[in-house]
């Protein structure tokens, strides 16, 4: 695949990219049907739309409940879309990708167990079965920077590591967001009508919570995250902040309770700056801020004894830590 042009949110004519996309769409699946799966993020809703304008009913989306999503996440979006006029059916996969990810420890074999997962045993059979020929999905430019420079594999880049998903997956993937970084897909959104809510979303991981433990992944351990998730959210909504996130550290540590030492839970909160996520600076979070957040991980998360805050800078750590 040639190197991808990349266009700056500053020089985006929406209007223009927008016509210029739903034309591509339509053209590529001409009379037939495309599937795409919507997470919430603003890159899958993005996309969703841009499809639903191309294509109306002959898009199928779908949100696949994978157990490793926000809380609430599935009931929001499926409301959400339903009233922007786009049917969302909700397949169940838990099981699917908690086995997947059993007894892995290493990040990128967790990350290629949820792709494999993903696009050859869940999507591979809802394409088949549909038979649609062609995948609609947000990857981003960023997507691809971070794949190809080998920082970590993102769970939707193929061509740029050789892969045919045609040969390896059965269908054809369309991708009308790789030009564009973060800030641009949010014009994007904005443009296509999408609630503000969900343009201005702080970005979410592919893998999901999957990348917010550190370790083997395990349906335990993603209910302890999820809560600290949702607390982090909470309290840091109102910094302005590009990212925000808990992550369980995999090592128990020393804590005490009720006068008796216990090997509790760690929670690292992670809050960042950034305009296009390829580099990013810790928020000066207030100390206020961070002592309610610490009170509350440890009060409303069970086993947690230890809350950390993450002040390195991006590079050299990333935004996730798997």
């Amino acid at each position: 695949m040639a190197q991808v042009k990349e266009v700056k949110a500053d020089q985006l004519d929406v209007n223009a990219f927008i016509e210029e996309k739903v034309k591509e769409i339509s053209q590529a699946v001409g009379s037939g049907e495309a599937i795409n799966a919507l997470s919430g993020g603003v890159d899958s809703s993005v996309v969703t739309m841009l499809g639903h304008k191309a294509l109306g009913s002959r898009l199928k989306t779908y949100f696949i409940n994978n157990g490793l999503m926000r809380e609430g996440e599935q009931e929001q979006i499926v409301d959400v879309f339903d009233g922007l006029g786009v049917k969302v059916e909700v397949l169940e996969a838990q099981d699917k990708f908690f086995n997947a990810l059993r007894g892995i420890t290493d990040p990128e074999e967790k990350r290629e167990a949820i792709t494999q997962t993903f696009y050859k045993d869940v999507f591979g059979k809802l394409v088949r079965e549909s038979g649609a020929k062609y995948l609609l999905q947000g990857t981003i430019l960023t997507d691809i920077d971070e794949t190809v420079a080998g920082i970590k594999r993102q769970h939707n880049v193929f061509e740029q590591l050789g892969i045919d998903p045609e040969k390896t997956f059965g269908y054809k993937i369309l991708e009308p967001l790789v030009q564009l970084r973060k800030d641009g897909v949010r014009k994007v959104g904005q443009a296509l009508g999408l609630p503000r809510q969900m343009f201005t979303r702080i970005p979410f991981p592919g893998p999901a919570l999957a990348a917010r433990v550190i370790g083997e992944v395990t349906k335990e351990k993603i209910k302890t995250v999820r809560v600290a998730n949702k607390v982090v959210e909470e309290e840091l909504s109102s910094t302005g902040a590009f990212q925000y996130m808990a992550i369980l550290h995999e090592d128990r540590v020393t804590g005490m309770r009720d006068n008796k030492r216990d090997f509790g839970l760690q929670i690292e909160v992670r809050c960042w700056d950034s305009v296009d996520a390829r580099v990013a600076t810790p928020t000066k979070v207030s100390f206020d801020v961070l002592d309610t957040l610490a009170k509350r991980i440890v009060k409303e998360v069970p086993g947690v004894v230890s809350v950390t805050y993450n002040i390195a800078t991006k590079p050299p750590s990333t935004m996730e830590v798997v």
